[in-house]
């Protein structure tokens, strides 16, 4: 069995590095925007939004404004009239870039199973 890295009172959610990170990811929009971000570079607002067509744009704006609080994506407000804002990725968000395609690999790779398996269980339910 493989060691575990983690002390047990690293599991709180205060310590918890793993917890930490995840908890800003656990909404379905953060990893599309940075796996989006990751490909193109630099976007702005209302191309993010034509490329998420079912996300609304409070949305958008709360998930970019969280990603940029962690530093994984940048906000540059250019002074033109009307406003340019554009929003790119930055190296930490690029670093993990490679870590969401291998997740999102695994989910291609198993998306059949885990359809079939949810089908199951609601069966037998």
């Amino acid at each position: 069995m493989k060691e575990n890295i983690f002390k047990k009172n690293d599991w709180n959610a205060k310590n918890c590095p793993v917890r930490n990170v995840l908890d800003r990811f656990g909404d379905k929009w953060s990893i599309l925007v940075i796996m989006i971000l990751g490909e193109r570079e630099r976007m702005r607002f209302n191309e993010l939004n034509k490329e998420i067509q079912d996300i609304s744009q409070k949305m958008l704006t709360v998930t970019l404004r969280s990603l940029e609080a962690d530093g994984l994506v940048k906000r540059t407000v250019y002074p033109e009239v009307p406003p340019r804002v554009e929003y790119e990725i930055t190296d930490l968000g690029r670093s993990l870039v490679p870590y969401i395609n291998s997740l999102a690999a695994w989910a291609n790779v198993n998306i059949k199973e885990i359809q079939a398996s949810r089908e199951k269980f609601l069966v037998g339910a």
